[in-house]
């Protein structure tokens, strides 16, 4: 004969409140325990009929750490156990209340990230997809962000790879500056040392300092980004790769200029930018503490230097550099010019042809060092000429089509 057995959305979240009462009455004995579970089962019944989830899930989470500390539970056991907590922000009245819960989940959740870090960064990102609401949902994940920093390697691994999608993560919030200047900073803690990913932090770096516009309403913050700006300083100056940037023009990293630590710092990304190899030798003679401080090694500094002074050259030389001036800016022999020549085109920072017999490099595309405002007001000046020229090429197609169209309709009537 078969038992039918009631069963209802509900009964998870008794059987995580017996599970969990259980867990944390068991040293207890059972005379105690026992009517503790019950109370505490009983409690949970009333908030249930009650439909009171705010109770239901501070409730829960009172013994959540016992579960998440249990050496014994098995992580889809946990796993389980938590979503079902999770899941009340789909049952709360209103959107407020979802993000109460969501707060007290991941409050529980981040304490003591060490532990079990990965399962509490999956249940964090279940969360995430349950909430409703938008500002519940980037709560949540920079609580992620947040735990994935405390807990190390492994828990960054679970977050990494959601990087990529950062910028639609902020049009779909429709966070503002403060909420995005957090959260850049959050990933760029997570990034800094993660093996293999300096061009993202950079990358994030830059996206955390060009939130401070200079504006009234960001002079109590932008001092607290210091840090991060001479941060990106040092990634430009050890890049291999990078060969063009706009930190000058960003307001958060022009206040090191009279900010005594980090003025030296600045004044060195001011020499790659808009010098050339002879005042980089200068600095260095004068600051190599300060260098290795900043664990830049002199050797590098000075194969970087030497492409940005020929670049700094090609802008300056009309298209055309003679051998003589490359080995008097980057203070080689005759017969190194092509070597330095073949490093810029490997680096993609040249485009040239070089002509030995008149000892000349012939440049047809270079970049700006600094790519800012100046460079931005160019480049439109450039598409809206390129616009009216094509604007132009249409206008006389047209023409000379409804004169065809117009000789061919003559030649039409002359036959008839």
């Amino acid at each position: 004969m078969a038992t039918i057995v009631n069963t209802t959305e509900e009964e998870p979240m008794l059987a995580v409140v017996r599970s969990t009462a259980q867990l944390a009455w068991a040293d207890a004995g059972q005379e105690v325990a026992d009517p503790e579970v019950a109370r505490l089962c009983a409690e949970a019944q009333q908030h249930l009929l009650a439909a009171r989830w705010l109770d239901m899930a501070t409730l829960i989470l009172a013994s959540a750490d016992l579960l998440l500390l249990s050496p014994s539970a098995p992580d889809k056991d946990l796993e389980c156990s938590l979503t079902v907590v999770c899941n009340l922000v789909t049952k709360a009245g209103s959107e407020d209340e979802a993000l109460e819960i969501a707060k007290l989940i991941c409050a529980k959740l981040t304490h003591q990230p060490a532990n079990k870090p990965t399962l509490r960064i999956k249940v964090l990102f279940s969360l995430y997809n349950l909430l409703p609401s938008l500002s519940g949902k980037a709560m949540v994940y920079r609580k992620a962000l947040e735990l994935a920093a405390a807990a190390g390697k492994a828990a960054a691994d679970c977050v990494v790879p959601t990087f990529k999608n950062i910028d639609a993560f902020v049009a779909y919030w429709g966070i503002g500056k403060p909420d995005q200047r957090e959260l850049f900073l959050a990933v760029t803690r997570i990034l800094k040392d993660h093996k293999g990913m300096t061009k993202d932090y950079f990358k994030f770096l830059n996206k955390y300092l060009a939130t401070f516009d200079g504006s009234a309403d960001d002079a109590g913050a932008i001092g607290a980004a210091k840090e991060e700006a001479a941060a990106a300083i040092v990634e430009f100056l050890k890049s291999s790769d990078l060969y063009q940037c706009d930190l000058l023009d960003m307001p958060a990293v022009a206040q090191l200029e009279k900010d005594e630590k980090y003025q030296p710092v600045y004044e060195l990304l001011k020499i790659f930018l808009t010098q050339r190899l002879e005042s980089y030798l200068a600095f260095q003679t004068a600051n190599s503490t300060l260098l290795q401080g900043y664990g830049l090694v002199h050797e590098e500094c000075i194969t970087k230097m030497r492409l940005m002074s020929l670049l700094d050259l090609s802008v300056h030389c009309s298209g055309e550099i003679p051998y003589s001036a490359i080995t008097k800016a980057l203070e080689i022999n005759d017969d190194e010019v092509e070597y330095w020549i073949v490093k810029a085109i490997s680096s993609k920072i040249l485009d040239c042809k070089v002509d030995q017999l008149n000892q000349l490099v012939i440049v047809s595309r270079h970049p700006a060092r600094v790519f800012g405002m100046p460079q931005w007001q160019s480049l439109r000046s450039k598409l809206g000429v390129w616009r009216g020229n094509i604007a132009n090429a249409i206008n006389t197609i047209q023409a000379n089509k409804v004169t065809e169209d117009g000789g061919q309709g003559m030649q039409g009537l002359m036959v008839r």
